[in-house]
């Protein structure tokens, strides 16, 4: 079946949302919308829609095809077919057929997921063999990844002789070639979705069952808590306490970023997801549940009998086994220490972060936070990140690519200090370590505008105002030689 009206005129209105500029442009679109021929049937005139797939690149570069009929480079597109559920899986099919990359090897973008990333409108000339009078396509154009930048290339020669990279700045689209330019797009594979492992630390793990209906991704089976951003979402962890709160009216104190996790969507893509976890240990009864919701614990040994995705098994199984061990190595009998020593108590988990100490000419690199993050709004902090399953270093150099678009090499790194924090008596404690790189690559640029909305050299004399205090005492400590330091702990 082919594409619906109803999903072509979603995808017109938020892209209307984003580019209302673009409406008079659009206006033969929505006018075909509404008449009462097959919008994306080539046999529809004056016009009908097509669907391409802008696939970038690492570089910043654009896949393009050169059509054999035509000798133009193009991205690759073409006709919506019979088959074709969505206007994007018409341009996965495309790109597939054109240049051999299947689905899997590729992702959508988190600012764009399944909108359209730029929507054209061009005329075609007449051509008589296939009986096509002069007419107009309304070329829907989707942003893609490359899920591994080595991607195998393999153009149809039947209808295309060869596949070219160009950089935004040669695309030949102006509509496409001017939104790229515009964009922050360079081909990194970020998290469009976001889920939450919680467990009481005992063993068991709260899973959720939505009903079955249509439109319900995993309706009637068991699964972790989750959901992609919405409009009003500024990171992946405030679309989950969203999804949280809107499912089972609760919020856990804190949730941890763990690891990304790339499955496979309904359409075929990669679809990337941010695993948190968290710790609650609280009675779902007491919970207010949204409509046709079920929560519940389950021990791993009890989770083959229900229904649920083997992922989400696999999933649990992994952090169960690995929280197995770390409970083992905290009840390992200890040898006695010195009388009020402490030794041989439970230990308690810590958050672990790292923090890029960048200084030039006596300034220090600080990015203002945006308003809405969920730490330290509108204040001043250092280039940070929080451990996923990596070392320190090579958290540091990823944050330091990924909000700032920084290259640092590991060599070039050095431990300059630690900060032990608390935020209030009974909060998860935190420890930071800050590194000092000696050499990169690179203008800091921000690249996570919904956490950072500018970076700026500041004189280490005369910081800004407001700034994270541990961001200050940090700043204070190094400058003084001092190794450690502690904040709100009595």
């Amino acid at each position: 079946m082919s594409p619906t009206r109803s999903h072509i005129h979603a995808l017109v209105a938020a892209y209307l949302d984003r580019h209302p500029a673009e409406a008079p442009l659009l206006a033969p679109l929505l006018r075909a919308l509404d008449d009462c021929g097959d919008p994306t049937s080539r046999a529809t005139l004056p016009g009908h829609v097509t669907c391409s797939a802008v696939v970038v690149d690492r570089r910043r570069r654009v896949l393009h095809v050169r059509h054999n009929a035509t000798g133009k480079l193009l991205a690759p597109g073409g006709h919506v077919e019979a088959g074709d559920r969505t206007l994007l899986e018409a341009a996965l099919r495309e790109v597939h057929e054109e240049a051999g990359i299947p689905p899997g090897a590729l992702c959508a973008t988190a600012g764009y997921g399944a909108q359209p990333f730029d929507i054209d409108v061009h005329d075609i000339d007449a051509n008589p063999s296939k009986g096509e009078g002069a007419h107009q396509h309304y070329d829907f154009r989707f942003v893609l990844t490359l899920v591994h930048d080595d991607a195998e290339i393999t153009v149809q020669a039947e209808e295309v002789s060869a596949a070219e990279w160009l950089a935004f700045d040669e695309v030949g689209s102006p509509t496409l070639r001017t939104k790229l330019c515009a964009s922050a797009l360079d081909g990194r594979i970020e998290p469009v979705n976001a889920s939450a492992l919680i467990h009481d630390g005992h063993g068991r793990y709260l899973l959720h069952r939505s009903d079955a209906l249509p439109g319900i991704r995993e309706g009637g089976a068991w699964s972790l808590f989750g959901g992609g951003r919405e409009p009003g979402d500024t990171s992946q962890e405030d679309a989950l306490r969203r999804e949280l709160r809107e499912k089972a009216g609760f919020e856990p104190a804190a949730l941890e970023p763990l690891t990304v996790e790339l499955l496979t969507g309904a359409d075929g893509l990669s679809v990337p997801v941010q695993i948190f976890t968290a710790r609650w240990d609280g009675d779902p009864a007491g919970l207010r549940l949204a409509e046709g919701v079920v929560l519940g614990w389950f021990h791993p040994d009890a989770m083959p009998r229900l229904r649920l995705s083997p992922a989400t098994l696999e999933r649990v199984r992994g952090h169960a086994e690995y929280a197995s061990r770390d409970r083992a190595a905290v009840d390992r009998p200890r040898a006695p220490g010195p009388a009020g020593s402490g030794a041989g108590g439970s230990g308690v988990p810590h958050i672990v972060g790292v923090h890029l100490y960048l200084e030039r000419d006596g300034q220090v690199l600080l990015g203002l936070r945006h308003a809405d993050s969920a730490y330290a709004g509108s204040t001043h902090h250092f280039l940070a990140g929080h451990c996923e399953q990596e070392s320190a270093i090579a958290c540091l150099v990823r944050e330091a690519m990924e909000e700032a678009g920084l290259l640092i090499d590991p060599q070039d790194v050095e431990l300059v200090h630690v900060v032990h924090t608390v935020d209030e008596p009974g909060a998860t404690p935190r420890i930071g370590f800050v590194f000092r790189a000696r050499r990169w690559t690179g203008t800091p640029e921000v690249r996570e505008p919904d956490r950072c909305v500018s970076w700026g050299w500041w004189p280490a004399d005369a910081l800004p105002d407001p700034i994270v205090p541990y961001t200050r005492a940090a700043i204070e400590g190094i400058r003084a030689g001092r190794p450690y330091t502690e904040l709100g702990w009595s």
